[in-house]
């Protein structure tokens, strides 16, 4: 059978999300522990996969990986339920052979500022330049052979105490997109750079321009979302909200 399992993590424990030889990493902590619980023995015949790779630093409330396993369903959510509270395990779904969590419908990435620290409505003025399908190759580091071209469907802004959450909505992200674009933001905001400098930039993706990269920490992934419902393990939402408020202190 293969399983989808979402899950979440303070990013702040570890090397990043993807595994590397001898550092702690989330996929890297998982993987170790379903070994060790007979999941499975060998991620390439699991075809283990995960649907994003955060970067160190980053937080995830709602990541989801994918892999086969002779286990029942039942016996994997009574272990799942147990694990330690670094990573939390919450939700479950049995899927197709083919099921690969990278295709999502939908991705939810969170930003956090202080309030105090810019001028909130320049920021969101200029965040309207980025919604819809753009080149973002001035905005993100391209991998080899990846096309720079995405499509933001949606970007929400709110005020909450003395922090401003900026939500992002796309089906994929490249890498580092959300923190080069809240730099360029911020920098418009401290009148470093203006909004035609970066409207300039998004479209002429050709003339190169580095506007620098936000911290990672203020960064969470909220959730990711497919043409299915995952089955939730409601006694661990607490520790899902717990999670949320430690990573709300460290920002």
């Amino acid at each position: 059978m293969r399983y989808a399992v979402k899950f979440a993590y303070n990013g702040l424990g570890f090397h990043g999300y993807a595994r590397q030889p001898n550092l702690k990493t989330i996929e890297g902590e998982i993987i170790k522990s379903f070994i060790k619980n007979g999941f499975f023995e060998d991620t390439k015949e699991a075809n283990f996969r995960s649907a994003s790779r955060t970067d160190k630093d980053v937080s995830a409330l709602g990541n989801v990986i994918a892999f086969n396993s002779d286990q029942s369903k039942n016996d994997m959510i009574s272990y799942l339920q147990e694990l330690e509270d670094e990573i939390i395990f919450y939700g479950i779904k049995e899927v197709k052979d083919d099921f690969n969590p990278r295709f999502a419908k939908l991705r939810f990435y969170r930003y956090y500022l202080k309030i105090d620290d810019f001028d909130v409505d320049k920021i969101i003025n200029v965040l309207s330049c980025f919604t819809g399908k753009h080149d973002f190759s001035n905005f993100a580091k391209i991998e080899e052979f990846k096309n720079p071209i995405r499509v933001i469907e949606n970007i929400v802004c709110e005020k909450s105490n003395d922090l401003f959450k900026i939500d992002f909505f796309a089906p994929n992200f490249l890498w580092s997109q959300i923190r080069r674009i809240i730099s360029s933001i911020c920098k418009v905001s401290a009148e470093k750079i203006s909004k035609e400098e970066v409207i300039e930039a998004l479209n002429n993706p050709d003339r190169i321009v580095d506007f620098g990269l936000a911290k990672a920490k203020p960064l969470i992934l909220k959730d990711i979302f497919y043409d299915f419902e995952f089955e939730i393990y409601k006694k661990q939402l607490s520790k899902i909200n717990d999670l949320e408020r430690k990573i709300m202190l460290n920002l």
